[in-house]
């Protein structure tokens, strides 16, 4: 009976592992969205500009404060004989009487106590419009600080797929590597079985021998290139990654469409977000020219005070108020149109800035585009020449084996073959690089557009 329950809880447990290890390695493999996911949440570059945002917003939220009074409350105490505190102390506390109007008690008056709680409040009611354009300023400056964070997040995710993609070409020169160190290996065996069998000479198996340690170098600086590109993913994406290099999808060709040069013009100074934050700049710029000349206009207020006066805590004593208005206009406002003319610059400056911007971003989008149409070109010339260059190498390889051709042709064409590899792979690389290079110009990439990428 126990060797029964046995048998059936090992054959569960058989089946459990059966079941589980697809599973295990669907959660293993890191997917181009979940690398973009995890550095948009953990990239520093990104939490930079959060907390840019972060600090617009809470100018933002400081610059209506001025709308509302402002309003304190204090308690103090106080002990002295000065005789103009005494007699005023008394008087606030409204304990005055006639034996303390004594030419000794007005000289030397006995040390007083007061306990004093006052309020006191102050509201500008009107100053010229001035505060009203310091809170659509501030209000600019926060949406522009959106909008440069929209930009890092872009940013963030092309450096995400460049490392990404880097990982995943690397990963591709390995298997090319390892498959002609195979290749050189089989060969420098054949040739020293034909040295053995009198059909070769020496000089072959030596050349064979070089070849193989060549190709074995090349695996070994392949594989180096790999962890390189894997330190610069997780630096891309700002924290540890637990997968490996090998728990990546692979690089495979794409195919990737972009509309005519004119289109993705428009939609760069249509979408990027960067142009939109120097926009806001200009017009945060423009409130703040209007809002120094407000500071020339006149200002009302408006106070107020109450307080207590007790001789102790516990006694009762005196309180008092007092309120007005005021109202202020500066005759001399020589600071405030130093101020003005600062002001007035600084919205030139940002005005040029904005059309050296449109220029910049029309020479990246341009650069972005033929790069782009270049490397799908490449592709295609990389492709037919791979074809072409494993036939070469076919072909040789069944003339060497009649012993119609050395060696050494046979080792050129192995080298052509394996450079075409290589070649291939590094043209899809830059495929799929230079469209996400094209989408970050146009300010049109974004995390759910990574999906073309796989």
């Amino acid at each position: 009976m126990s060797k029964t329950i046995f048998l059936r809880t090992r054959i569960l447990l058989i089946l459990a592992a059966l079941l589980a290890s697809p599973l295990t390695g669907q959660q293993q493999k890191l997917t181009l969205q979940q690398a973009v996911a995890a550095a948009l949440e953990h990239n520093p570059t990104r939490k930079i500009a959060i907390a840019e945002t972060a600090s617009a917003a809470a100018g933002f939220r400081l610059s209506k404060t001025s709308l509302f009074p402002q309003i304190q409350f204090s308690e103090n105490l106080t002990r002295g004989d000065d005789p103009v505190y005494a007699f005023g102390t008394k008087l606030r506390q409204k304990v005055f009487q006639t034996s303390d109007f004594s030419l000794g008690g007005l000289n030397r008056p006995s040390p007083l106590g007061d306990f004093n709680t006052s309020f006191s409040g102050r509201w500008v009611a009107f100053d010229s419009l001035h505060t009203q354009f310091q809170i659509k300023r501030a209000w600019l400056i926060k949406q522009g600080a959106e909008a440069s964070a929209g930009r890092t997040s872009q940013e963030v995710i092309y450096h995400v797929v460049e490392a990404y993609e880097s990982v995943l070409v690397s990963a591709r020169e390995v298997e090319v590597a390892r498959h002609a160190a195979e290749t050189a290996e089989a060969l420098f065996n054949e040739s020293r079985a034909r040295v053995k069998a009198g059909l070769a000479v020496e000089s072959d198996s030596l050349s064979s021998q070089v070849n193989l340690a060549a190709r074995q170098q090349e695996l070994i600086r392949a594989q180096g290139a790999v962890q390189i590109s894997w330190s610069e993913l997780e630096a891309a994406v700002g924290t540890a990654l637990p997968q490996g290099a090998e728990g990546l999808e692979q690089l495979v060709e794409r195919d990737f469409s972009a509309p005519a040069l004119a289109e993705e013009v428009e939609q760069a100074f249509k979408n990027r977000p960067d142009l939109k934050s120097l926009g806001l700049q200009i017009s945060a710029q423009q409130a703040a020219v209007r809002s120094v000349k407000a500071e020339f206009g006149p200002r009302v207020g408006a106070f107020g005070s109450w307080q207590s006066d007790r001789p102790s805590l516990a006694r009762s004593g005196g309180s008092n108020w007092m309120a007005g208005a005021e109202l202020r206009i500066d005759l001399l406002p020589l600071e405030k149109r130093s101020r003005l003319q600062q002001e007035k610059a600084s919205l030139l400056r940002a005005q040029a800035g904005e059309q050296a911007a449109l220029s910049i971003i029309r020479v990246e989008v341009s650069r972005a585009y033929f790069s782009h149409q270049s490397a799908a070109k490449m592709v295609e010339v990389a492709r037919g020449s791979m074809e072409q260059a494993a036939e070469s190498l076919r072909i040789l390889r069944n003339r060497y084996d009649a012993g119609l051709v050395p060696l050494t042709d046979v080792l050129r064409a192995e080298d052509a073959e394996h450079q075409s590899q290589s070649s291939y792979w590094q043209a899809v690389y830059h495929s799929a690089l230079s469209y996400a290079a094209l989408r970050l110009a146009t300010g049109t990439l974004n995390a759910e557009q990574v999906v073309n990428f796989q």
